[in-house]
C-alpha cells in the first residue's frame, strides 16, 4: 500500500474502513494526474482496460453496491447487453465529469453508512449467479467489498499508468502530493 491510513484520523471502526476506502479512491484517481483525454481512455497494455474506463467502472460498482445495501433501485442498470459500457466513456463524458460523479458517490457512500448505527445490519445481495440466492450480508461486508474492488482495480491502474509513462504510484503520489482521495 503506497499509503498509510491513520484510523485515528477516522475514528471509529467504520471511519477507519472508510479511510481505507478513501484510500484506494486516492490511487485510482492519481493514476490519471496530469494525463491527456486521449492518453486516459488508451488501452496500452495486454489488456482492455484504459484509465477512464477503470474510473467509471469503479464509480458505477460503488453506487450499484450502496444503492443494494440502502436497499433502493440501481440508478445505472447494467447487463449482459450493456455491461461494456461500463468501461467506456460515452457521449459528453470527461475524466473531469466522472471524477465529479465518483466524488458525489463517495460523499453519499459515506453519509449512508455514518447514518447507520453500527455496521451489523444486513442486506439481501441481489439475484446473480454469482451470489447464493438469498445470502444477506452486513454493512461490514460492504465496505470491505468496496476496499476489495477499489484495491484491485487500483492494481489496474497502477499498471496501465506505468505503462503509458514509466509512473508509478510513489511517484504520482509525489508528484500530487496527495496521499489520499480528499487530500
Amino acid at each position: 500500500m503506497p499509503t498509510l491510513v491513520s484510523q485515528e484520523a477516522h475514528g471509529d471502526e467504520a471511519g477507519a474502513l472508510l479511510g481505507f476506502l478513501d484510500a484506494q479512491r486516492g490511487a485510482i484517481r492519481r493514476t490519471l494526474h496530469g494525463l491527456t483525454a486521449e492518453q486516459a481512455s488508451s488501452k496500452p497494455s495486454a489488456s482492455e482496460l484504459s484509465l477512464a474506463g477503470l474510473l467509471k467502472h469503479v464509480a458505477e460498482v460503488e453506487q450499484g453496491w450502496v444503492e443494494d445495501a440502502k436497499g433502493v433501485p440501481h440508478t445505472i442498470v447494467r447487463n449482459h447487453e450493456n455491461w461494456h459500457l461500463s468501461f467506456e466513456l460515452e457521449e459528453g463524458q470527461t475524466v473531469e465529469s466522472l471524477l465529479a460523479f465518483w466524488d458525489d458517490v463517495a460523499e453519499r457512500t459515506e453519509k449512508f453508512i455514518r447514518s447507520l448505527p453500527d455496521l451489523n445490519g444486513t442486506f439481501p445481495l441481489p439475484r446473480a449467479p454469482w451470489f447464493p440466492q438469498g445470502s444477506e450480508r452486513s454493512m461490514r461486508f460492504l465496505l470491505l467489498t468496496l476496499i476489495q474492488e477499489m484495491a484491485r482495480h487500483a492494481g489496474h491502474a497502477d499498471v496501465i499508468r506505468e505503462t503509458l509513462d514509466g509512473k508509478t504510484a510513489f511517484v504520482l503520489i509525489d508528484e500530487t502530493g496527495t496521499p489520499s482521495a480528499t487530500s
